[in-house]
């Protein structure tokens, strides 16, 4: 086999790898975050940000919980509350990118949870809805 059949055929392989988990975390239903905003401001959902602590620092949706995706899948220790009060009402889910919400999305799915994906945190920024610092108080305004 050729050097450039070789390449063609990695080429083809990451497409198909990165095709395929995108579908996965795309598994969720997807929420614009306006509407998303609209309906934790009447009590109907509440957001959670997945992303790790680190990344926070950036700025978070101001209503929004913060809850590491890895937390979830480890001891659920964080994350435990939330959930318990969250049962019939919507949890609205981002990330940086959407996919590690999109990931969130399908553990709680298979939980019972509705979930939606709302994206990553530029889409709440470019929707131009209010952001807040980790150490502020999560607000619905």
């Amino acid at each position: 086999m050729s050097p450039l059949t070789k390449l063609f055929l990695l080429v083809i392989g990451l497409m198909l790898f990165f095709t395929v988990r995108s579908l996965f975390a795309a598994g969720a239903p997807r929420e614009e975050p306006r509407a998303a905003a609209a309906k934790v401001r009447t009590g109907e959902g509440i957001i959670i940000d997945v992303r790790e602590p680190n990344e926070w620092e950036s700025g978070v949706a101001a209503p929004a919980h913060l809850l590491p995706l890895s937390d979830l899948k480890g001891d659920r220790t964080k994350w435990a509350h939330v959930l318990a009060e969250s049962k019939a009402a919507p949890i609205y889910l981002y990330c940086r990118s959407g996919n590690r919400s999109g990931q969130a999305a399908a553990i709680l799915a298979k939980e019972g949870f509705t979930v939606a994906n709302i994206g990553g945190v530029s889409d709440w920024q470019a929707a131009e809805l209010p952001t807040r610092l980790p150490d502020e108080p999560a607000g619905n305004d």
